[in-house]
Formats: structure tokens, C-alpha cells, sequence
């Protein structure tokens, strides 16, 4: 019974988008309604519907479902449930990576708390860092290769959820 409801209510709230975008939808969109099209030339493609691309897979349904002859609803429904999984594995890869997204962060911040430390220890950290010599080719070669290792966290990350 929760199982029904929960899917009852997904699809209300996907059929509540898909009118807020028709509704909402440029002179095309009003145009289409008015002369009964089911959707407008422009957005029949996947292109026209943005980047998104959860939007853009229910155009290519809405478009199969018009080529083909196809009852929309359970086109819809396998889009719903399609769309749900992706949101669902999105949300757990991102969960997942929280954990290694603060150690990137905790570790970029690493130089700057031992910089910190040896300010407190009286060792003058700055005063070297910024001296000149080997000081200032240390701190160019220490916030390129802090700046390089974000990017590269970042870069593992954001592959690994997708």
C-alpha cells in the first residue's frame, strides 16, 4: 500500500513539473495548447530542452510516445522510475564522497595551520616564506602543488560521480 502511494505521489509530482513547464513555456508552448499539439515543433527534440537532462530524456519519451503511437503514461512511468534511480545514485555518490571532499578540504588547509603553528612556535614562518631565496621558491612550489592537489581531488571526485 506505502508502495503504491510513494509512486502515486512521484508521479503526481511529475506530471505537477511537466505542467508547470508547459504552463510556464514560451509562445510556442501557449500556441501548441491553443491548437491542440500534444508539444510544440521547438521541443520535440532533446536539444530544446536544455541542459538538463532529466528533462531532456522525458522529451525523447514525449517524442517516442507521439512517433510511435505510444500510451504515454507507461513511457512516463518508465521515465519516472529511470529519473528516480539516477536521483537516488546521484544522492549516494555524493553522500559517499562527503567524507573524501573534507579531507581534500583538510589537507589543502594543512600548510596554512603549519604556518600558523610556527607563527605561535616563534619560528617566523612568514618572515622566511616571504624573504626571498629559497623561502619565496617554496611558497610558489608549496601553493602550486596545494592548488594542483584540489584540482585533482576535485577531478577524481567529480568522475566518480557520475
Amino acid at each position: 500500500m506505502s508502495g503504491r502511494l510513494a509512486r502515486a505521489a512521484a508521479q503526481a509530482q511529475l506530471g505537477g513539473a511537466i505542467s508547470r513547464v508547459l504552463a510556464a513555456g514560451d509562445g510556442a508552448t501557449a500556441g501548441a495548447r491553443r491548437t491542440g499539439q500534444s508539444w510544440p515543433a521547438g521541443g520535440r527534440n532533446a536539444e530544446a530542452c536544455g541542459p538538463d537532462a532529466d528533462w531532456r530524456r522525458i522529451a525523447v519519451v514525449w517524442a517516442v510516445a507521439e512517433r510511435r503511437g505510444i500510451a504515454l503514461g507507461g513511457l512516463l512511468d518508465a521515465a519516472r522510475a529511470d529519473l528516480a534511480v539516477r536521483v537516488s545514485f546521484r544522492r549516494r555518490a555524493e553522500s559517499g564522497l562527503a567524507g573524501a571532499r573534507s579531507t581534500a578540504t583538510i589537507l589543502a588547509a594543512l600548510p596554512v595551520v603549519g604556518v600558523g603553528f610556527g607563527h605561535l612556535m616563534g619560528a617566523a614562518p612568514l618572515a622566511v616564506l616571504t624573504g626571498g631565496g629559497a623561502g619565496g621558491f617554496l611558497l610558489v612550489a608549496g601553493v602550486l602543488l596545494d592548488c594542483a592537489g584540489l584540482v585533482w581531488a576535485e577531478r577524481i571526485m567529480s568522475g566518480t560521480a557520475r
